[in-house]
């Protein structure tokens, strides 16, 4: 039997970038960005709801779709015959799924994503919330402000709109902090966590090290000349070129926007402004921290030689 991996983030956090990772593992060449799974590759996908239920999940509101779910990926997780068709990425029978959703439960109290029935586990992809905002901004083709505000709320979510029909499942993102607490306090399935920051530091490593945990062996070789062929540089250019289908579509009067934007860590500091940043901070201080990710008065304290507010407030008490 195939073993089933969430690949879950918060939006524009790096999922793609890791897909694209998966999928030029073992390749003698760069995989095209327009041939990484879609079909299938993500838990939100209507496609599979639709195989398994055997009915148009377009019928259904989205709590009714919510209860489904679970029986969903129990089922597609039970799967073990190879679909040359099935678009998902996948090594060996081992297969990776996207997904957006929160670890949540629906409305009869079981958890969304079937927990230890959907999945054998989780790699759970964070990025620092600063740099998230204005990616996120321009993929929802929204002001940073807006960005930040929707990253707050914890009753947000994508695809869920009652007065059309979104083209997937609706995701419960539960704020970005929320999201990551979910995820990490769950106790169904074991979870590998990474971060954007430490792909970019040494992404051969990074990768080999969530294959481990995936139970798949890879070479530093391997996934040294993976991280060569998925290098931002090369992605941009076929996007240039080519176009990319997960780019954010397009509004009345403005063209396609760009999906791999700059591809840096920290790019935060020469695009936002100090409210703004402020902002992010007072939301997510806690989950910053226990991720690693230093406080803007706490760093320039630092570099500076001064004492940090921890510090500061330690020695005031």
């Amino acid at each position: 039997m195939r073993k089933t991996y969430w690949l879950a983030s918060y939006p524009k956090s790096g999922n793609t970038w890791f897909r694209l990772l998966v999928a030029n593992l073992r390749r003698d060449a760069p995989v095209d960005i327009n041939d990484i799974p879609e079909r299938s590759g993500i838990a939100s996908a209507r496609g599979s709801f639709d195989s398994i239920m055997m009915f148009p999940s377009a019928l259904l509101t989205h709590e009714e779709c919510d209860r489904l779910r679970p029986m969903v990926y129990a089922a597609l997780a039970e799967e073990d015959v190879e679909d040359p068709d099935e678009a998902e990425t996948k090594i060996g029978h081992t297969r990776f799924v996207k997904t957006h959703d929160s670890y949540t439960c629906n409305p009869d109290g079981v958890a969304l994503m079937a927990g230890a029935k959907g999945a054998d586990g989780a790699i759970l992809i964070v990025r620092d919330p600063r740099d998230v905002a204005p990616s996120l901004a321009n993929h929802n083709r929204t002001s940073i402000d807006e960005a930040i505000g929707f990253m707050a709320d914890p009753a947000s979510s994508f695809c869920g709109h009652r007065d059309r029909q979104p083209n997937q499942l609706r995701q419960q993102l539960a704020g970005w902090s929320g999201f990551i607490d979910a995820w990490l306090t769950q106790t169904d399935i074991p979870v590998h966590l990474v971060r954007y920051e430490d792909m970019h530091a040494d992404t051969g490593d990074a990768l080999r090290v969530a294959l481990a945990f995936a139970g798949i062996d890879a070479t530093a070789e391997e996934t040294a000349r993976a991280a060569g062929f998925a290098e931002f540089g090369e992605l941009k250019k076929q996007e240039e070129e080519r176009g990319f289908r997960e780019a954010p579509r397009p509004k009345t009067g403005k063209g396609p926007g760009s999906f791999f934007r700059r591809g840096v860590s920290g790019g935060w500091r020469d695009e936002l402004d100090f409210g703004q940043v402020a902002r992010i901070e007072r939301d997510h201080a806690p989950m910053m921290a226990r991720l690693g990710y230093a406080l803007a008065e706490n760093a320039a304290a630092a570099e500076n030689g001064l004492p940090t507010q921890d510090r500061i407030e330690r020695m005031a008490g």
